[in-house]
């Protein structure tokens, strides 16, 4: 029997419907007679089939965002749409500049697709301001506001944690960024198709989206760029994207991520309620096999519906999981020569090191089933207990 998949804030499965969406745009010989395998910037009749998949599938995502289909630029993935996002402004205006004129802010629980880019435009000379974050993971509003300098053109916050799912209140910093001339970039790797996302509500001027984690394939993504702002390709070449992206489209690929997006936008909020759903019963059951000694890390409401991240107190996370081999899902630490690395979310959130290291993120999908949940929650409860779990401990 396959593992139970609680996963899904790593990456999903490709929907059935998004395969069978792509599959054509392939190209492989028995789709030749199809005339769908073309160059999209080819001007003869396979171009334009190409050519004409691709806005579609940009207006099916745009339509997901809320966003004009003339302000999604296709990637190859969530970090690449990030890194565009980030260091796009730098060399116009960094030409010259004097160390520190840029300033750009982010938040101590940022993906590294974000906190990279963040440290290079470091070396580069710019300066960064990294925020802290509650005991939730939330970032306050107006610690932002006193970040703002003269010399900040960008602030830099996710819409959602990938780890413990908290959800940022991206509006009120946003506004702050408005109120200051500062654009503001989240990525929303892991909130679109789980939550609405709006990019006008939220009033955010870049956006990054993954495909893996919409039900489409790994290697595609989108970043949205507010009509009127300005960017420097992160790829030079050829006029791909109206110049903003250079490279041949991946067709089939960008197909699947408008196929996702348009599955995604019909299903919520009823997919969302799901999730939920899946998420508090899987909670529940925990408890109710190993009592309140469980430890929720994140915040209790304000949290992405899919993810459950808990510590087992007494536990090392990775040990836990390996008793447990009948369920695949994630850990809140890593294990490296006998030594138990605390995440850096966690760490920045202030959980203690003896509840941290027995942390695991337990995250339901599309296609995770009420009998999956309860027969995983079982399972853990069992290797717990095996792993030395602690129910008296808590968090400090």
């Amino acid at each position: 029997m396959r593992p139970i998949y609680l996963d899904y804030n790593a990456t999903t499965p490709i929907d059935p419907a998004v395969f069978r969406a792509m599959h054509p745009y392939l190209g492989g010989v028995d789709q030749v007679d199809l005339g769908i395998f073309g160059n999209p910037s080819s001007s003869h009749a396979y171009g334009r089939v190409a050519h004409e998949a691709i806005d579609a599938a940009r207006s099916k995502l745009a339509g997901l965002i809320g966003a004009s289909p003339s302000e999604i630029v296709f990637t190859g993935g969530g970090s690449e749409a990030s890194n565009h996002a980030i260091k796009g402004f730098v060399p116009p205006k960094f030409m010259g500049a004097v160390r520190n004129q840029i300033h750009v802010i982010t938040s101590a629980v940022e993906h590294p697709a974000t906190l990279q880019p963040c440290e290079y435009l470091k070396r580069l000379g710019c300066s960064v301001t990294v925020v802290p974050v509650d005991a939730t993971g939330r970032v306050d509003p107006e610690m932002v506001r006193r970040a703002v300098t003269k010399a900040t053109i960008l602030i830099t916050i996710m819409h959602s944690n990938n780890e413990v799912g908290t959800l940022q209140p991206l509006r009120e910093i946003a506004a702050i960024g408005r109120e200051h001339g500062v654009l503001t970039h989240a990525d929303a790797a892991q909130s679109v198709g789980k939550v609405e996302v709006n990019v006008n509500d939220l009033g955010v001027d870049l956006l990054t989206i993954a495909g893996h984690k919409l039900y489409a394939p790994k290697g595609v993504g989108a970043l949205f760029i507010r009509n009127g702002v300005k960017l420097e390709p992160l790829i030079h070449g050829a006029g791909h994207e109206c110049g903003r992206r250079a490279g041949t489209e991946n067709v089939p690929y960008i197909v699947a991520l408008g196929m996702a997006a348009q599955i995604a936008r019909q299903s919520l909020p009823a997919a969302r309620d799901k999730l939920k759903s899946l998420r508090d019963r899987l909670e529940n059951r925990l408890r109710a096999l190993l009592g309140d000694g469980l430890v929720l890390n994140g915040h209790r409401e304000l949290r992405l519906p899919n993810t459950l991240n808990v510590s087992f107190p007494g536990c090392i996370g990775a040990e836990l999981l390996a008793k447990a081999p009948e369920v695949a899902a994630s850990t809140g630490s890593a294990c490296h020569e006998g030594q138990v690395k605390l995440s850096p979310v966690l760490a920045a959130m202030g959980v203690p090191p003896e509840i941290g290291k027995g942390a695991v993120r337990l995250s339901v999908g599309r296609f995770t089933t009420e009998e999956e949940v309860d027969r995983a929650a079982d399972i853990l409860a069992r290797a717990a207990k095996l792993t030395g779990f602690a129910a008296t401990i808590s968090p400090k």
